[in-house]
Order: C-alpha cells, then sequence, then structure tokens
C-alpha cells in the first residue's frame, strides 16, 4: 500500500455529510477486477447513485480503489466515493491520501476517528448498541453505521430514535434492493442505507442494474426523514 499520492481537491467531512444525507442509497461493493468494478460504479452512478462506499476486502483492494478514484473523476463527476472495512489507522490515512471521500467501519477505533478529524474526512464507524452509538458520537461521529441491520431489524432503529432522536443513522447488512425493504427501513427512521451483494446479483446487465437503481431512488425520494 503506497499512499504517498495525494489527492486532490478536497471536500469537507461536512459537506460530504450533507451530500449523503440528499443521496440516501449507498452501494457497497468489492470486486478485485478493476475493469469489472468500473462497468458496475458506471451503472450505479447511470441510476442515480451519487455517493458509493468501496470496501477493503481483497489483498489488492486499495490498488482497485486507487484506479476507481481516477475512473471516478473523469467518468462519474457528481460521485463521492469512500473506503469502507476499516479497522486501523494506517488503513485509514492510506485510503484518505488516495482520495477517499468518506471511511466506514465495521467497528468504532479512536484512532481512525483520529485520522479523519485530521484530514477533515467524514468518518461513519460501526456501532450495534445504544453505548456504542453513544461514544462514536462522543469522538464525533456525526453519521453512525448499524450492521449488521439484518440481525436487529427495523423496529430497533425505531426504539433507538426515543432517547437519540438527532443521531443521523445508517443501516447496512439486511437492506433488501426492494420497496418493501426500503420502506420498512426508512419508515423505521434511517437516514441512509448501504446495500451489498443484494444490490448487485445477476447484475451481468448494467442497464438493468442501472434502471433498478433509477426505480429504487425513485421511492426513496417519497419516503425518506
Amino acid at each position: 500500500m503506497n499512499p504517498a499520492t495525494q489527492y486532490d481537491p478536497k471536500i469537507s467531512s461536512a459537506d460530504v455529510l450533507q451530500r449523503v444525507l440528499a443521496s440516501p442509497v449507498i452501494p457497497v461493493f468489492y470486486h478485485a477486477d478493476v475493469d469489472y468494478a468500473q462497468r458496475m460504479l458506471s451503472a450505479c452512478y447511470a441510476g442515480g447513485i451519487r455517493v458509493f462506499e468501496f470496501t477493503n476486502r481483497g489483498d489488492n483492494a486499495f490498488e482497485v480503489f486507487g484506479q476507481l478514484r481516477r475512473y471516478a473523476r473523469e467518468q462519474c463527476p457528481e460521485l463521492l466515493l469512500g473506503i469502507g472495512t476499516i479497522y486501523n489507522a494506517r488503513d485509514a490515512e492510506a485510503f484518505i491520501l488516495a482520495g477517499a471521500d468518506f471511511v466506514v467501519q465495521p467497528i468504532t477505533t479512536a484512532d481512525v476517528a483520529a485520522t479523519c478529524r485530521h484530514h477533515d474526512v467524514a468518518w461513519v464507524p460501526g456501532v450495534m448498541t445504544l453505548n456504542e452509538i453513544f461514544h462514536a458520537t462522543r469522538l464525533g461521529a456525526a453519521l453512525v453505521k448499524i450492521f449488521p441491520g439484518s440481525v436487529v431489524g427495523p423496529d430497533y432503529v425505531k426504539a433507538v430514535r426515543g432517547p437519540m432522536p438527532q443521531v443521523k443513522i445508517m443501516v447496512t447488512g439486511g437492506v433488501e434492493p426492494t420497496v418493501e425493504s426500503l420502506r420498512e427501513w426508512f419508515g423505521a427512521g434511517v437516514n441512509c442505507v448501504g446495500m451489498g451483494s443484494q444490490l448487485f446479483k445477476n447484475a451481468d446487465d448494467p442497464a438493468a442494474l442501472s434502471r433498478r437503481i433509477a426505480g429504487l431512488l425513485e421511492f426513496v425520494a417519497t419516503v425518506k426523514p
């Protein structure tokens, strides 16, 4: 992993958060093949996606991310491209310097929070319990990710909204690319959702993926908070 080349221009964490909340469906994706990843990124963008999370889940994730960053800059100029599955400050720093617009964790660690704060890059930590949500916000999180959502379900988000009505919540894991699933989650009070493998199932036809995404975004616009 070579973080020597720093990406520019810089988007502030506050601007990123505002744009994430305005584009509340976020694909969560990893693939080791750059060409395939670019096709999926383009299909999502054509369908209306403006925030995309690439995950750090393979040996060459850093190299693929760097090529996606350059591709998105040229072909998808309105896209925010972030990095997910970050566990430590070293990886956070490397991906930030490579151009990550935001950093997502499956857990919450103070060192990654500090790195993102130093670079003014949006940080989205993974949480589950009320205590974890509170701890993450104390570390500076303006948006938290409940993961895996399939374990707790929409009713849990409704319950969290009682004592924590102001916390911005993203849910991933368990969000299906269907109107019914999106209605449940947004009706429960989430601010945005991440969709992974279910969104990209049978995605050999990029045009069909674009149409499916466009339909989901049209529906979400009618139900999001």
